[in-house]
């Protein structure tokens, strides 16, 4: 019988003092839907200090009352830290992270229906002697599958208890729930572990190879102990991947998939836009019917309604952007496209662990920059870092819907398409186009020529949770308004002071703002941007507009509302700059925002991630000289095809 030693001592908790409750497992167990379960709205975002990895914490409520804290470590496929977030996870269970207590309790999360895949993370978390519990999450999808798996055996083998959730129901985490609250949680002791296994995360200790045949040694006991599964639990996964992953069907699948999102951008979102443009309109019209006019009024119609309401009313088309890409997260498709697009990204120098970073710059740019960190090389690492502001970020879709809505007819191309959504497709498409084309260039500056290797894990399939979409895009929601609440709405009321005064002289013949601050910083810029098509009055937006992207609509939506003579209010933005633009000067605009880095926080991402300003630097340069000389070229040719009408 082989030696053990018991390394650590029980999970009571000082008198006073909330247990704390780490929840570690494998990306893709289901590990954060049952930390949003757990802890509903109860959650506090943040950063680990020093580095922009994101920090989750939050309180739950047992059974009986009782708070607990929980902690939702970043995910990690072993505590042998091969990234950030590995890294960010070893340091903190081991008890070596500066500022973070070392956890009272572990709660390893396994996903049943790919046991195999997650017990090699709760062996090496075994080793280093924590209280500890098993949970095997997505238990109702392995009953559904024909997995069995005794709970007792695999229990007695580890040396710790074994419990069921289901993190997308609401009565999943029932089981733990309880079990916190019971005697046999205050009294755990941690695991006794095997003499040889308390040295293992020792990298001195064992080489490499030694271990990891050992881990599947242990592995493969287990699941022949505690597992039975049928033959054929995993063939109708593998019937879809056939398809999915197909170098020919998977790509025309993929692009569908894209192109669809794209429409339903257009078409899905109509009718709730339309409710928020009534209630703009209806707000305006009540202020100005019961307030005298004046510059308080003004300012409450022409800057506070007409640019952050102008704003506001492209909520829903992000939101149906948002609700597709967690589906597609969700349903776990996206692990398949990064492999479907390795071989294509690897033409350029990249491999496909890049497009999950890529794939979420299209909402914001800024977790896709922090997601590189999941890249092991450096230079591939800030090769992808530098094109994710390329990627059509959500900021940038009111810019691209207020354009493609007042110069792009609504009409059907080939009887079923959108031409509106197509035209959406095509900007995105070349803003992908030309990242790749600047990886293109960076690789030829590499002397290592060869992509790199890609070897991850594919989640099983599985239906996305209703509760997981709702409780996303609510959070997307919220952190939209806010900012058209914070930053959107100062800058529009700072731009309508700068739009306002001076008060143009006695006799003046031309609008206000003509002769306001904000108009004569115009006059000035108009002399740099003429070239590319832009007027005074989008001078003046893009200033604001290197605060954030879509405070150029806000921005837009005050400048046009003090410079015409009407009643009109933000929901009318798109009718008056197609009365006052050229064709030329929009598709001027639009190719402009898919180069332009107009994002502060982009940025000091950047800024954060590579430790440098260098890079930042580097990345504004050359991404406004390519933002300039596309609109050149695209106002130039527009003008020579008839657009300047």
């Amino acid at each position: 019988m082989s030696a053990a030693v018991n390394m650590g001592a029980g999970a009571a908790t000082p008198a006073g003092e909330l247990m704390r409750v780490a929840l570690l497992g494998n990306p893709n167990c289901g590990k954060t839907a049952l930390f949003n379960l757990l802890t509903g709205a109860r959650q506090k975002v943040a950063n680990y200090a020093g580095v922009t990895v994101e920090r989750k914490e939050g309180v739950l409520h047992t059974t009986s009352g009782r708070k607990v804290r929980v902690l939702d470590l970043p995910g990690a496929y072993s505590l042998h830290a091969h990234s950030l977030d590995e890294a960010i996870t070893r340091d903190i269970v081991r008890g070596r992270r500066p500022g973070e207590a070392l956890p009272d309790l572990l709660v390893c999360v396994t996903d049943a229906t790919h046991l195999r895949l997650n017990l090699r993370l709760v062996l090496e978390a075994r080793a280093l002697g924590l209280p500890m519990v098993l949970v095997l999450n997505m238990s109702d999808m392995a009953e559904r599958q024909g997995i069995q798996i005794d709970r007792e055996v695999l229990s007695r083998e580890l040396g710790m208890p074994v419990l069921a959730t289901v993190g997308v129901r609401g009565d999943g985490a029932s089981e733990l729930l309880g079990w916190l609250d019971s005697p046999a949680a205050q009294a755990l002791k941690a695991p006794l572990v095997p003499a040889q296994e308390a040295v293992a995360l020792d990298a001195s200790a064992l080489d490499a190879q030694t271990q990891v045949i050992r881990t599947h040694q242990q592995v493969h006991r287990l699941m022949e102990l505690a597992v039975r599964a049928p033959a054929t639990s995993l063939r109708a996964d593998d019937r879809i991947d056939a398809v999915v992953l197909h170098p020919v069907w998977g790509m025309l699948l993929l692009l569908t998939t894209l192109f669809l999102m794209f429409q339903a951008v257009f078409t899905w979102a109509t009718v709730p836009t339309d409710w928020i443009k009534a209630g703009v309109e209806w707000t305006s019209g009540l202020i100005q019917e019961h307030m005298a006019d004046g510059p308080l009024r003004s300012l409450l119609v022409d800057g506070v309604v007409a640019g952050a309401g102008g704003v506001l009313v492209f909520l829903p088309q992000i939101l149906t952007l948002f609700l597709f890409i967690l589906a597609l997260e969700d349903s776990g498709y996206l692990p398949r496209a990064a492999f479907l697009l390795d071989r294509v990204m690897g033409t350029v120098g990249l491999s496909g662990r890049s497009f999950i970073p890529l794939l979420s710059s299209f909402a914001c740019a800024v977790p896709g920059v922090m997601a590189t960190r999941s890249i092991t090389h450096w230079r591939d690492r800030l090769v992808t870092i530098m094109i994710a502001p390329l990627m059509t970020c959500s900021a940038r879709l009111p810019v691209y819907a207020l354009l493609i809505g007042a110069f792009i007819p609504e009409r059907t191309v080939a009887g079923l398409f959108n031409l509106q959504g197509v035209v959406l497709f095509a900007l995105y498409v070349g803003g992908i186009a030309s990242a790749m084309a600047v990886a293109g260039v960076a690789k030829l500056a590499r002397s290592d020529q060869r992509p790199p290797q890609l070897l991850m894990e594919l989640p099983a399939y599985r239906w996305p949770s209703v509760r997981s979409l709702l409780h996303g895009l609510y959070e997307r929601a919220m952190i939209f308004i806010k900012r058209v609440g914070g930053i959107i709405l100062a800058v529009t009321v700072l731009l309508w002071f700068l739009s306002t005064y001076p008060a143009p002289p006695e006799g003046a013949t031309e609008a206000a703002i003509t002769y306001s601050f904000a108009g004569q910083l115009g006059r000035l810029l108009e002399v740099l941007v003429a070239p590319i098509g832009f007027n005074w009055q989008i001078a003046i937006a893009l200033v604001p507009g290197m605060a954030a992207r879509e405070v150029a609509v806000g921005a837009l939506g005050t400048v046009y509302a003090l410079s015409v003579t009407g009643e009109e209010v933000a929901s009318q933005l798109g009718p008056l700059i197609a009365q006052s633009w050229s064709l030329a000067t929009a598709l001027s605009l639009l190719v402009w925002f898919v180069f332009a880095p107009q994002c502060i926080s982009t940025i000091a991402a950047v800024r954060r991630e590579t430790n440098s300003w260098r890079y930042p630097l580097l990345m504004v340069v050359y991404l406004f000289s390519l933002a300039y000389a596309a609109s050149f070229v695209t106002y130039r040719i527009a003008l020579a095809l008839g657009g300047g009408a």
